[in-house]
C-alpha cells in the first residue's frame, strides 16, 4: 500500500493508491453500478439481436425466394409435360370423334365408346394437374408464413425488451433534478448516483468524467482541468479542493455533496461543473461535466 504523505522525487509521476469503499456505502454504489452496467450491457445485447434477426430476415427471405424460383420451375416442367399429355390426348379425342363421324353400326358406337374414354381421361389429367399445381403453392405459402411468424416473433419480443429498457432509462431522467451552481449559473440535469449519471450519458448533452479523488500534495488530471483534494468533512459531507484550469488556481472551500461547483475556462463559455455525490474520509466521488462545444481561442 502507498504512503499517501509519500512525495516522489521530482520529475516522478506519482502513484496514488485510493481506500477502497466500505459500508453500507460500498454497497449501495456498487448495487447501482452493477445496475448501470446491466443496463448498458442490455441495450448492447438487444441491438446485436436485433442486428442479428435483420440478418435471419433477410437469409429467410432469399431461401423463399430460391424455394418459390424453383417451385415454379417445377410446375412449369410439370406444367409442360401435364399440357403435352393433355394435347395427345385431345389429339386423340378429335380423331375419335371423326372416326365416329364416318363409322357406321356397331363400329361407331366403339368409336364413340372411345372417344368417351378419352374425354374422361383428359379432365381426369387437368384435374390432377391443377390440384398438383396448387399443392405447390399452398405448401410454399404455409412455409413462408411460418418462418415470417417465427421471425416476427422474435422481432417483437426484442422490441418488447428495448421499449422496457427505454421506459427504465427514460424514468430515470425524469428523476433528474437542475439547480442552481455555486456560481449563480442555473446547472443543467446533475446526477445524484452512478445509475443517474448514466442516463445523463445517454443523453449526450455534455462530456462526463467520473472521479475517485484521494486526499494528495499534487493536483491530479480530471478532464482536462487539474484538482486537488484539500480536505474532507465526512459528517457534515462537505469537502475543499483546488482547481487549476487555464494555469490559475481556484480554491473551492467547503461545498456540499451533489452541489454543482461551477467554474469557467478560455476553452468554454458555459461553466465547467463539478459534482461531488459521496464525502469519505479523506476520499470525494463523483464527476466532472463539461460543455460539448468548446470555444475557439
Amino acid at each position: 500500500m502507498s504512503d499517501p504523505n509519500y512525495v516522489p522525487p521530482q520529475g516522478q509521476q506519482p502513484t496514488y493508491v485510493y481506500p477502497t469503499q466500505s459500508g453500507g456505502g460500498g454497497v449501495k454504489t456498487a448495487i447501482l453500478f452493477g445496475a448501470v452496467i446491466a443496463l448498458v450491457a442490455a441495450n448492447v445485447y438487444l441491438f446485436l439481436q436485433v442486428d442479428s434477426l435483420k440478418k435471419e430476415m433477410a437469409q429467410n427471405r432469399e431461401t423463399l425466394m430460391a424455394e418459390v424460383s424453383r417451385t415454379r420451375e417445377a410446375s412449369t416442367v410439370t406444367s409442360a409435360a401435364a399440357q403435352r399429355n393433355i394435347d395427345t390426348l385431345k389429339d386423340e379425342l378429335e380423331a375419335a370423334r371423326r372416326q365416329v363421324a364416318t363409322a357406321t353400326g356397331e363400329a361407331k358406337l366403339e368409336a364413340q365408346k372411345h372417344a368417351e374414354q378419352l374425354a374422361a381421361r383428359l379432365a381426369q389429367q387437368q384435374k390432377a394437374a391443377e390440384a398438383q399445381l396448387r399443392g405447390q403453392i399452398s405448401q410454399v405459402e404455409q412455409t413462408a408464413s411460418t418462418k415470417i411468424g417465427e421471425v416476427s416473433t422474435e422481432v417483437g419480443t426484442v422490441k418488447t425488451e428495448l421499449s422496457s429498457t427505454k421506459s427504465e432509462l427514460e424514468k430515470t431522467i425524469a428523476q433528474l433534478k437542475s439547480v442552481a451552481g455555486d456560481l449563480g449559473v442555473q446547472s443543467g440535469l446533475i446526477a445524484t448516483n452512478s445509475k443517474e449519471l448514466a442516463a445523463l450519458k445517454a443523453l449526450g448533452e455534455r462530456n462526463y468524467f467520473e472521479f475517485n479523488l484521494a486526499k494528495t500534495k499534487q493536483p491530479q488530471r480530471i478532464g482536462d482541468v487539474m484538482i486537488r483534494l484539500k480536505k474532507t468533512d465526512q459528517k457534515r459531507n462537505r469537502y475543499t479542493i483546488d482547481i487549476i484550469a487555464d494555469d490559475k488556481k481556484v480554491e473551492k472551500k467547503d461545498k456540499t455533496v451533489n452541489e454543482p461547483v461551477q467554474f469557467y475556462t478560455s476553452k468554454a463559455r458555459q461553466p465547467y461543473e463539478i459534482v461531488v455525490n459521496e464525502v469519505r474520509k479523506n476520499v470525494i466521488v463523483g464527476y466532472l461535466a463539461t460543455p460539448k462545444v468548446h470555444s475557439a481561442r
